[in-house]
């Protein structure tokens, strides 16, 4: 299993002042276990922006890693969503952080779909007590953005969606809540991240 496993979350942008996403992605950055595999980890919390798909994302995909686990957050989803495909579909409604929105793409170009075993790695969610599902709608702001970018590197990648955590319980799946489910979330992202390499 040795090589060389890219992690990104994503810093805050205007309605998320608080990105749950880079927390989560430190903490997978920071398991011990990497050490123990031999396993070289490199961390980018990306700042949400779409010069940093340019800038920050693309400079980490030219070092040529073995596998790539991008992790972002959902603010309406109450489960964790394992993303199947990035496509080139850009609101232009919505600013970043910079206050840009995207240029919409002159062509329309075909969905990119990951390669890596996405509902291997819902099921290793599930294990860990978490609700997830299988998605093939990323979205048209940065996480689609940059997972689209990222999918056209040569190896397995996955963008894992996570809720906005929150003290509210209310019908339904609940939400990301307890500390205790920080830690859940962390051990799932990193038996993903396993996944993933050993895929590639």
């Amino acid at each position: 299993m040795p090589g060389h496993l890219l992690v990104t979350g994503f810093g805050p942008f205007p309605s998320m002042p608080r990105n749950p996403s880079a927390g989560a992605a430190r903490a997978v950055a920071a398991c011990p276990r990497w050490r123990v595999l031999g396993v070289e980890v490199r961390l980018r919390v990306l700042t949400t922006a779409y010069a940093a798909i340019l800038t920050e994302l693309e400079p980490a995909l030219a070092e040529r890693p073995s596998a790539i686990l991008m992790v972002g957050v959902a603010g309406r989803s109450r489960r964790i969503r394992v993303e199947r495909r990035g496509t080139s579909r850009r609101s232009t409604l919505f600013p970043d952080r910079a206050g840009e929105t995207a240029h919409a793409p002159m062509t329309r170009s075909p969905p990119r779909w990951t390669t890596a075993p996405a509902e291997a790695a819902r099921l290793a969610v599930l294990r860990q007590g978490l609700p997830a599902r299988l998605s093939r709608d990323a979205g048209r702001y940065l996480c689609n953005a940059a997972y689209f970018h990222a999918l056209g590197a040569q190896a397995p990648v996955l963008f894992i969606h996570i809720p906005k955590p929150s003290e509210t319980r209310r019908p339904g799946p609940r939400r990301l809540t307890l500390k205790s489910d920080d830690a859940r979330l962390g051990a799932a992202l990193v038996d993903v991240a396993r996944l993933l390499l050993r895929a590639r």
